[in-house]
C-alpha cells in the first residue's frame, strides 16, 4: 500500500520534471535480477508505459541500457562502466581476482577493460613485474576490432550489433597485422566464439601480444573482459595460450563480482 502510495505520489508530483522520470527509469531498469519488463519498469518507476518506452530508447541509444530481447531490458555498458569507475576503490574482489590472475600466469600484466561504445575502456590494471612496463593507463580507451579484450566483446554481441560497430568506427589499421576486411574479422570472431578466448596478435601494437576472455552477463551479452598482456619477445603465443583456463576463470569471476557492484 505504501509503496503504491508513494508510486502515486511520484507521478504527480514529477509530471513535468524530464530529468527525475529518466532517473527513475533508469533506477528501475538496474534493479536486481534483471533484465526486465518495459511494464516492470514502468510500474517500478511510476512512470506511464509509452514514456518510459520514449526513455528506455533514448537511454538504449546512448548505452546505459540495453534491449535484452522479447521486450526486456537491462543494464547497458556505458552504465557498467560508469559504475565500476566509482566503486573503483571498493571492489576488493575485483582487485584480489586481478592480482591471483597476475600471479598465475607468472607475473604479466592485466587488465580489465569495459566497453564503452563503439570502444572499450580500461577500468584496472595490475601491472607486471617485468623489467618492461606498458603504456596502458586506467580510464584509456581502446578499440574493439584489434585488441584481445575488444575481439573478445565483439565476438559474443549480436552480429547486426557488430555490424552497426564496425559502420560506425571502421576497420582502421593499427599495425601490418591488424584485421581490415569484414569478412576476415567476422570468420575470426566466430573462432573465438567457439574457444571461448581472443588473442591479439601484434595488431593493436607492435611486439605486444594479449590474450583475452569476455565478461558476460546475465542476459548472455559481453559488456567487456579480462586480458594478460605480454612482449612477443618474452612470451611464445604458445605460452601466451596456456594462460587461458586461468584468464576464463577469472573472468567469470569478475562478471559476477561486477553484477554486485
Amino acid at each position: 500500500m505504501a509503496e503504491s502510495t508513494q508510486r502515486k505520489r511520484g507521478r504527480a508530483s514529477s509530471s513535468g520534471n524530464a530529468s527525475d522520470k529518466t532517473l527513475r527509469v533508469l533506477q528501475a531498469t538496474a534493479a536486481p535480477n534483471g533484465p526486465h519488463r518495459l511494464a516492470d519498469i514502468a510500474a517500478r518507476a511510476a512512470v506511464a508505459k509509452p514514456s518510459t518506452h520514449r526513455l528506455l530508447g533514448m537511454l538504449a541509444a546512448d548505452g546505459y541500457v540495453i534491449a535484452a530481447g522479447s521486450g526486456l531490458y537491462g543494464v547497458g555498458p556505458r552504465l557498467r562502466t560508469l559504475a565500476a569507475q566509482v566503486a573503483a576503490d571498493d571492489r576488493h574482489d575485483i582487485t584480489q581476482h586481478l592480482r591471483e590472475l597476475q600471479q598465475a600466469v607468472g607475473g604479466h600484466t592485466v587488465h580489465l577493460a569495459l566497453r564503452n561504445g563503439n570502444q572499450c575502456t580500461y577500468i584496472h590494471k595490475i601491472d607486471g613485474n617485468q623489467p618492461y612496463q606498458m603504456a596502458s593507463r586506467i580510464g584509456m580507451s581502446i578499440p574493439l576490432h584489434c585488441t584481445a579484450v575488444g575481439k573478445a566483446v565483439l565476438a559474443f554481441l549480436p552480429v547486426e550489433e557488430v555490424r552497426t560497430i564496425i559502420a560506425s568506427a571502421g576497420l582502421p589499421p593499427r599495425t601490418p597485422a591488424t584485421i581490415t576486411d569484414w569478412r576476415r574479422l567476422d570468420a575470426e570472431l566466430a573462432f573465438i566464439r567457439d574457444r571461448g578466448y581472443a588473442v591479439d596478435d601484434e595488431e593493436n601494437e607492435a611486439t605486444v601480444r594479449c590474450v583475452g576472455a569476455p565478461l558476460i552477463d546475465l542476459t548472455g551479452r559481453s559488456i567487456g573482459g579480462v586480458s594478460v598482456t605480454t612482449v612477443t619477445f618474452v612470451v611464445p603465443r604458445e605460452q601466451l595460450e596456456g594462460f587461458v583456463p586461468d584468464l576464463q576463470a577469472t573472468a567469470a569471476k569478475v562478471a559476477k563480482a561486477l553484477v554486485k557492484a
